[in-house]
């Protein structure tokens, strides 16, 4: 696999982290090669990927006997497998969190996708995970709700990494980058480092194209009397995730401007980096590395699949783009209220968050599910 694209985007200020873990990529050396040879410095998992992990895999047989004789419950159980992935990961990134000084090298897992909607449960979650896993370079995500951004702001007081994910709005991500920014000075009031701190702000691209076309689609089926109307629906069809993220970047270097942020840097505080999520194009109409191509900038970070990963290091085309375009960037989403398309990208945003929230519930209950019939298959009569 050519490397060279990969490595190249670094030059412009963006780590590429992988959006996938198993233990078969960890006991194989894969992962190990992926880092230190592919310039993958990161790694994200959700409740999807671990049960595309465990599910079916008997590579996890030994870990849930001995969880069996031990006793525990099934939902300890598939933490004591979750948890022991993510410390082999740290492990194997440590030398880039050590190399980095803590600005990679994260391995990232999400809180239970079922307590989204509870701030302190989340808050409690991700303290005895970030304590149990035990590892300085495991991040934490909570999701970025009006429930999960209170956690992110405690818990980053508490001194804990974490990665705010399901971000679709550039609204939603203020919020968060505020919340960040909160957790910071309430950790620095009382007298701490907030040096060695890192956040990430998922804000998630795909799903936010396949929503709009979806809607541009049945638009175009019904049928349009004039031409006029059918060219502007077409015009935006794939493009506004792109837009929507390049006008996000913009907040992120008006916040940096703050007298508020300026304070924390000077205290040595690390800038919560906007991370691009569900870069995987779903269109096969569209480059299959788009979601990178388009977005590559300073103080980000890309999350890929493994599928984009081999595409990218084929025949990525790296150059700084996040700031091309911008003022059409504006006018993209403007354009959405003219009455001939009218779309409500607020609303867009509000049906991708819920949707998300349950597409991380569904795999989790369903990997809860795999496990329990596991432990019964495996459970001594």
């Amino acid at each position: 696999m050519a490397t060279n694209q990969l490595l190249e985007i670094k030059n412009y200020g963006q780590s590429i982290w992988m959006d996938n873990l198993s233990r078969d990529i960890i006991q194989s050396g894969e992962l190990k090669d992926l880092v230190e040879n592919k310039g993958i410095c990161g790694i994200t998992s959700n409740p999807a990927i671990f049960e595309k992990a465990i599910a079916g895999n008997a590579i996890y047989d030994a870990d849930i006997e001995a969880g069996i004789k031990a006793g525990l419950s099934t939902d300890k159980i598939y933490e004591s497998l979750a948890f022991a992935d993510i410390r082999s990961a740290c492990d194997i990134l440590r030398p880039v969190y050590d190399a980095t000084n803590g600005l990679d090298g994260y391995v990232s897992i999400e809180v239970p996708p079922s307590i989204a909607d509870d701030t302190q449960a989340t808050i409690r979650e991700a303290r005895r995970y970030f304590q149990e896993i035990g590892r300085e370079n495991v991040m934490i995500k909570i999701p970025g709700t009006n429930a999960g951004l209170p956690a992110v702001e405690q818990v980053i007081a508490d001194g804990i990494h974490v990665n705010v994910t399901l971000l679709f709005s550039v609204e939603s991500y203020i919020k968060t980058a505020w919340a960040y920014i909160s957790g910071l000075e309430k950790r620095a009031a009382e007298g701490k480092d907030i040096s060695k701190i890192a956040s990430v702000a998922s804000f998630f691209l795909s799903r936010i194209d396949s929503n709009i076309d979806g809607k541009i689609d049945a638009k175009l089926k019904k049928g349009v009397d004039d031409i006029t109307v059918e060219a502007k629906l077409k015009d935006v069809k794939g493009k506004v995730a792109i837009a929507n993220a390049r006008i996000a970047y913009q907040e992120y270097k008006k916040i940096i401007q703050t007298d508020s942020w300026k304070k924390l840097a000077a205290k040595g505080a690390k800038v919560q980096r906007l991370l691009w999520a569900s870069t995987s194009t779903k269109d096969p109409s569209y480059s299959d590395v788009m979601y990178v191509d388009e977005l590559v900038g300073p103080d980000t970070v890309n999350t890929l699949p493994p599928v984009t990963i081999d595409a990218c290091a084929d025949h990525c085309d790296v150059a700084s783009r996040i700031e091309t375009g911008v003022q059409e960037a504006y006018q993209l989403i403007e354009s959405l209220k003219d009455p001939d398309i009218n779309i409500d990208i607020n609303k867009v945003m509000d049906e991708l968050l819920v949707e998300g929230i349950d597409k991380f519930v569904k795999p989790f209950e369903s990997l809860m599910n795999s496990l329990e019939s596991k432990v019964k298959q495996l459970s001594p009569v």
